[in-house]
């Protein structure tokens, strides 16, 4: 009885082995150049502010706004703003907006990820969807996201970011469909995202 108990844990072990490694061998490496290979968004996972692991397929089905985000840049209060009401006049219907702050432009975003990023969202009233772990969006170490983001769409003077606030327009299939300048106002998005709700 004992030996069978034995044997049935060493299977169950051993099942469990297997299926973590088939489960690893599904997922795309995405810190390697395999993000160019992604179909969607939703292949890839960030961090919370809190540091939590996030897919982005928890967003599947619904059209999404992607912004780099800073506290002290001069877009800031138009943008935090505009992306509040852009949020007030979509979410419900489909439109999520996920902010990903950054500090690689000018040092404009010296907020601390987790209730420090919260706290300064919360006394700017800012409302403004999900926010993220904070990355890098140029360079060796931007995230994986952003280098799928710049791969798929390219800016006026080659892909890289220019800037805080600039964004990106993704279908409820997960594809970037549009990229727009620091300087657009999200408003100016709305006809774009009332075609894709």
């Amino acid at each position: 009885m004992a030996g069978r108990s034995l044997v049935s844990l060493m299977f169950g072990a051993l099942a469990a082995a297997v299926g973590t490694y088939i489960y690893f061998t599904n997922q795309v490496d995405m810190s390697d150049g395999d993000y160019k290979n992604a179909a969607s968004i939703y292949e890839f996972n960030v961090k919370d502010t809190h540091g939590n692991d996030v897919s982005l397929e928890k967003y599947k089905g619904q059209v999404i706004l992607i912004v780099n985000i800073a506290s002290k840049c001069g877009l800031t209060k138009n943008n935090y703003k505009k992306l509040t009401d852009l949020k007030e006049k979509y979410g419900e219907r489909g439109l999520t907006i996920l902010n990903f702050p950054c500090n690689q432009f000018g040092s404009q975003m010296p907020e601390a990820d987790g209730e420090a990023m919260v706290c300064h969202l919360r006394d700017s009233k800012a409302d403004i969807g999900e926010v993220f772990a904070k990355i890098d969006v140029n360079g060796d170490n931007a995230a994986p996201l952003y280098k799928y983001l710049k791969a798929k769409q390219s800016g006026t003077l080659g892909s890289g970011i220019k800037w805080n606030f600039t964004k990106f327009l993704v279908n409820r299939e997960g594809v970037p469909i549009n990229r727009y300048a620091p300087t657009t106002d999200p408003m100016d998005i709305a006809k774009d995202i009332e075609k894709l709700l």
